[in-house]
């Protein structure tokens, strides 16, 4: 289930939380996913909630530290890094990154106006199935990531805290 409730939310935001589900329900080996804005604002999750109580981020075995806010702060980095490397670079613009560490790896994806899909997964995951994947996700969910859309997510996730 993604971080927020759907109830009041648009057709369009139903959807994308749908297909974040779908994505995390399908994929073996996913620890955590996160939707980012362009300015590094996480607009959807696969954490329950964030994993937040009254107290504070809850932490979750096998997830980054504290929650997926901390896995949008990675994709926000590394996907900034990457942008600026493309550029020095002359590469042109960045579809996909991959880091592959000892016991976990990090995917992310560029959605459109800069947005980015990150996943946190285990080490022993099946990489072109979780790039595939991720690449089904972005297919369906980059025409309708509007801003209109990226301000809605935005409000109900400040709306849960």
């Amino acid at each position: 289930m993604t971080a927020t409730g759907t109830f009041g939310l648009s057709t369009e935001a139903r959807n994308l939380h749908w297909l974040l589900s779908n994505l995390v329900e399908e994929v073996p080996g996913l620890r955590s996913v996160a939707v980012v804005s362009s300015d590094g604002l996480l607009l959807l999750s696969s954490d329950p909630a964030q994993n937040l109580t009254p107290t504070g981020p809850v932490h979750r075995e096998g997830g980054p530290r504290g929650s997926s806010a901390d896995l949008a702060t990675i994709v926000s980095g590394i996907g900034s890094l990457t942008i600026g490397a493309a550029r020095l670079m002359d590469g042109g613009g960045v579809k996909q990154t991959m880091v592959a560490m000892e016991d976990a790896c990090v995917f992310i994806m560029s959605i459109s106006d800069g947005s980015l899909l990150g996943v946190h997964a285990d080490a022993d995951c099946d990489m072109a199935v979780v790039a595939y994947h991720m690449g089904l996700f972005v297919g369906r969910a980059g025409h309708v990531l509007t801003p209109e859309l990226r301000s809605e997510l935005r409000l109900s996730r400040e709306a849960t805290r």
